[in-house]
């Protein structure tokens, strides 16, 4: 009895060990993919058709796809309103949190609840950072007519500068020059993105703009860069040397705080293209969504579409985001004291 007993113990064993050899547990990939198949993710472009962030996005959402478990269809969405801080308010408190909705914003919307106006609600360090397309070098380009060649000549001759809103990268850089560095700007708010400035100086309403991605220029303002009637006078951010013949504005800070303060306004350009997920989505599918955009920046077919339309693609990982974020915050008060103050257009 004792041997029958023992015989099918023995083959209940190996009958359960046989079984579990044969049994895959679902991955979290799986689960990721079960979640995305079939499904659309609506990725929200917080600024006009035909900008620079409006390209970069539609650029990633006909790749990014692909490299996510269960390839969803991405579906580009505009949401206009205070220079991006209107679509950022609406992925952080509005959009699902189930990594159904993404989205991108200009790199001055993170810097909003510490430096601007109290329009946004919401906390830049609880957003899930995708990474970001592109480091970009800032710049003020200006109408070759204007008579500017450097900061010095602005510094003796009041120019009229074209903008957005007063939370917009064209108005928050343009002030700080003025009031950090004397500059005689005169601004004129109310254009409808990068386009609609440059209309206006082609049109002669205003002679220039700042807080401009020199790849901005290059793939959207290429007529009139190439030809030589808008070019660079001051360099914003990005290394020394980038351009070569160009005023570099951070030869101009005389101590330690005004770097501080340069690094704060200007440097934040660094987050050229950044692409977000809201707060409490699952981890596996943050994870799922990181990945997928690193592929992307490494996607042959992206790549080669991006040399076409004269793009940029300089990425950065959504840790390294998160990260430049995380320091940003972390600046001393009397410094964002003083850059609060300097984006201030009176």
């Amino acid at each position: 009895m004792l041997r029958s007993t023992a015989r099918r113990l023995a083959t209940a064993v190996a009958t359960a060990i046989s079984a579990l050899n044969g049994f895959q547990p679902s991955s979290a990939a799986d689960t990721v993919a079960d979640f995305y198949r079939g499904r659309q993710i609506n990725l929200i472009i917080a600024h006009e058709v035909a900008t620079g962030y409006d390209i970069y996005a539609r650029l990633l959402t006909r790749h990014m796809g692909r490299h996510i478990p269960g390839n969803p269809n991405i579906v580009p969405q505009n949401m206009l309103g205070a220079s991006g801080i209107n679509g950022a308010n609406l992925l952080f408190n509005i959009s699902p949190k189930d990594g159904s909705a993404i989205g991108t914003f200009a790199h001055t919307v993170p810097l909003d609840p510490l430096i601007g106006q109290g329009v946004a609600k919401f906390d830049a360090s609880k957003f899930n950072y995708l990474g970001n397309m592109e480091e970009s070098i800032g710049v003020c380009a200006i109408w070759h007519e204007a008579g500017i060649a450097s900061l010095a000549d602005l510094q003796a001759k009041e120019t009229r500068f074209g903008a957005t809103a007063i939370t917009g990268p064209p108005s928050a850089m343009a002030a700080a020059l003025k009031n950090l560095l004397g500059a005689k700007v005169r601004l004129i708010h109310g254009y409808k993105g990068a386009p609609g400035v440059k209309l206006a100086i082609e049109k002669g309403e205003v002679q220039g703009i700042c807080g401009m991605p020199m790849s901005t220029l290059r793939a959207q303002w290429s007529d009139v860069l190439d030809g030589g009637k808008v070019r660079p006078f001051i360099q914003l951010s990005g290394s020394k040397g980038a351009l070569p013949h160009v005023d570099f504005v951070y030869d101009h800070a005389k101590t330690s705080e005004d770097t501080q303060v340069y690094d704060l306004i200007f440097g934040i350009l660094r987050l050229g293209k950044i692409f977000a997920a809201p707060p409490g989505v699952p981890a596996e599918r943050v994870k799922a969504l990181r990945d997928a955009f690193d592929a992307s920046m490494k996607d042959p077919e992206l790549l080669a579409e991006a040399a076409k339309q004269r793009i940029d693609i300089s990425p950065a990982t959504g840790d390294a985001v998160a990260g430049f974020i995380a320091g940003i915050y972390k600046t001393p008060p009397a410094v964002v004291e003083r850059a609060k103050k300097a984006v201030l257009y009176e």
